[in-house]
């Protein structure tokens, strides 16, 4: 089970999700990251402050292996993968949903870049994209076959917003594309061109 380690950094300020209840915080260009140091999926460190010493960091979040969305965008980012590594970055994807989940993410995308289980929501907190899905969206979620509590390993049900976050070498957001409508993914295209 992937452990939380530390969070140093945590700045923005407050937005709200239309019709959530949970406040977010909005973090934008020129900030400082938040950074963290993680067991990655593999079970090494993943110290994102270490990370910046080899080069940019994409940073993004997904809800999970159950979003036709996500693993759509999971794909594109590792058939794209070469591309984004060419240009001196790494890749980290993170999501609230288990080391179970994320295996079964693996297998749907043939993802090989880190993929971060946020367990506690800390990361998705720290960089204001961690909501609580309302109750109706629930129900219509068990309709269609999809169990956030499953998933996710716990009756929390938190998702993040769909967001990408390139940060630079020193520490600082380079861009951010953050989007309630979780349909709507930053393209690799779009990430090549800001890195």
């Amino acid at each position: 089970m992937l452990r939380l380690l530390a969070i140093l950094f945590l700045s923005g300020i407050a937005l709200s999700l239309k019709a959530q209840n949970d406040s977010l915080i909005f973090l934008k260009v020129g900030d400082k990251a938040p950074v963290f140091k993680v067991l990655g999926h593999d079970s090494t460190v993943l110290d994102l402050e270490a990370m910046f010493s080899k080069g940019k960091v994409v940073l993004v979040f997904y809800r999970g292996g159950w979003c036709p969305y996500c693993n759509r965008h999971m794909s594109d980012l590792q058939d794209s993968l070469s591309l984004i590594t060419e240009k001196g970055a790494s890749l980290i994807a993170i999501t609230p949903e288990t080391e179970t989940s994320i295996d079964q993410s693996i297998s749907k995308t043939n993802a090989s870049f880190e993929i971060i289980h946020d367990s506690a929501y800390v990361i998705m907190k720290a960089y204001g994209v961690a909501f609580k899905v309302n109750e109706l969206t629930i129900k219509k979620y068990k309709l269609l076959g999809i169990d956030l509590d499953e998933s996710n390993g716990n009756t929390d049900h938190i998702l993040p917003v769909p967001a990408t976050v390139i940060i630079n070498r020193d520490g600082t957001i380079a861009f951010i594309h953050f989007d309630e409508n979780y349909k709507n993914r930053l393209s690799v295209k779009e990430i090549l061109n800001k890195l």
